[in-house]
Formats: structure tokens, C-alpha cells, sequence
């Protein structure tokens, strides 16, 4: 009988050990995914074989090779162009070819042409600041070259300096008016970007990161920030009485 107990009992050390073996047998490394259309659960090697060969290259290395220096001195030397080169043949139709000229922008009145220099310095602004964002897009820096030739094109034309008047009005004379609405558009839109950052920067300095007001520095809100009061600017040179002023 006494055997039988004994044998009856479960040995601790034997159930002890047995319960060791369980907590330290490892678990499968699994994973499940879909296999020809059905889900199936697969083993998984716990040290893959790298899918990315070993490079000696650095971070640096890589961004240089990536830098294409030569494209920017040729990008550099293009936005050179577009500010000397369209100024200086515009300044000299202006004295060389008056009369042309003058028969040329008389289909225009004052308000179409401020509208057209202010459309063309706008869309420079857009193209640099877009350019600034989608930094590896080459579309918007080509826009921004392209109007700022137009942009100074058109400067060239109306002869735009600092008492610009004075000049339109011994260049063109009777037709003066037309050339100083051009010089305003373009002031006006420059105007309207120095606004555009003073607040932009004030936004950034004043508003707390946790604030909701912080959603005005996002991107897309600036851009409507900023054609907002592209378009105040616009509207003040053309109803503004500045054009019957200068």
C-alpha cells in the first residue's frame, strides 16, 4: 500500500523541472502572411540576411553626390541673366524705340498694364518661395527665373528706379502715365511681399507651437496669407488713387 502511495505521488523536483524546461524552450519565430491566396503562418529567421549591401560611402559622401554643383553655378548664372539682361534691353527700347513703344502700350490703360507688371512680379515671388519648399522639384525654379525676366523686362520698359517719374516723364512724355502704372504694379507687389513677411515672421515669433493659431504657419496657409494680401496690394494701386497721383 505504501508503494503504491508512493508511487501514486507526483515527484515536485520532476514537475519543477519539467515547468523550467517550458519557460526556457523558445518560442517560434513566426510570422503570418498570405501565401498563394491563403493565410499561412511561416517561420522567420531571427538574423535575416541584409537586403541593403554594406557601403563604405558616409552620409556626406552621398549627399555630395547629390549636391550637382555644376548645375547650380549654370541655375546661378541664369537668375544673373534674368536680372541684368531683360532690365538693359528694355531700358533701351525705351530710349531707342519711344515712338514704337508709345503706339504699343497706348492699347492699354493705366489699371491693365498695373495689373500685368504686378502679375508677372507675383508669380517670381510664387516660383522662389514654392522653389524653397519643393526643394527637388526643378519646375518652380524655372518658373521663378522666367518671371523674373518678365518682371524686369517690363521694369526696363517703364524705366523703374527710385524717382522713377521723373524719367517716364522725359522718355515719354504725354504717355507717362502708362509707364508709372507699370512701376507701381511692381512696387505694389513687392510692397505686398515685404508685408507678407514681417507678419509670417511675427506669426512665428508670437504664436506657441501648441497654440491652434500655430495652423497659419503651415505652408498652404501662408500661400493664402500671402496672395491675400498680394491681392489688397493690387487693389489699393489700382483704386487707390495712385495712379492719378504719380
Amino acid at each position: 500500500m505504501a508503494s503504491e502511495a508512493h508511487a501514486g505521488e507526483s515527484d515536485p523536483k520532476a514537475s519543477e523541472s519539467d515547468g523550467s524546461a517550458a519557460r526556457v524552450a523558445p518560442a517560434p519565430n513566426e510570422a503570418t502572411e498570405v501565401v498563394g491566396g491563403r493565410i499561412e503562418t511561416v517561420g522567420v529567421s531571427k538574423h535575416p540576411a541584409p537586403s541593403i549591401p554594406e557601403s563604405s560611402l558616409s552620409l556626406a559622401d552621398i549627399e555630395r553626390s547629390q549636391s550637382h554643383p555644376v548645375q547650380w553655378v549654370v541655375y546661378i548664372a541664369f537668375v544673373l541673366i534674368a536680372i541684368i539682361a531683360p532690365y538693359w534691353l528694355g531700358r533701351l527700347l525705351a530710349v531707342q524705340q519711344t515712338a514704337w513703344l508709345t503706339g504699343q502700350m497706348s492699347a492699354f490703360e493705366p489699371r491693365g498694364l498695373a495689373f500685368l507688371s504686378w502679375t508677372v512680379t507675383v508669380v517670381a515671388v510664387t516660383g522662389l518661395g514654392v522653389a524653397v519648399v519643393e526643394s527637388k522639384s526643378w519646375l518652380w525654379r524655372i518658373v521663378f527665373v522666367v518671371g523674373l525676366a518678365a518682371e524686369q523686362f517690363i521694369a526696363g520698359l517703364s524705366l523703374l528706379k527710385l524717382n522713377f517719374w521723373y524719367s517716364t516723364y522725359v522718355v515719354y512724355g504725354d504717355a507717362a502715365p502708362l509707364a508709372n502704372a507699370a512701376n507701381l504694379g511692381i512696387i505694389g507687389a513687392g510692397f505686398g511681399v515685404a508685408v507678407y513677411a514681417v507678419l509670417w515672421v511675427g506669426l512665428l515669433i508670437l504664436i506657441r507651437k501648441d497654440s491652434p493659431l500655430n495652423v497659419l504657419t503651415r505652408s498652404w496657409a501662408s500661400f493664402i496669407m500671402f496672395f491675400v494680401i498680394e491681392v489688397i496690394a493690387l487693389l489699393v494701386v489700382m483704386f487707390g488713387g495712385l495712379l492719378t497721383t504719380v
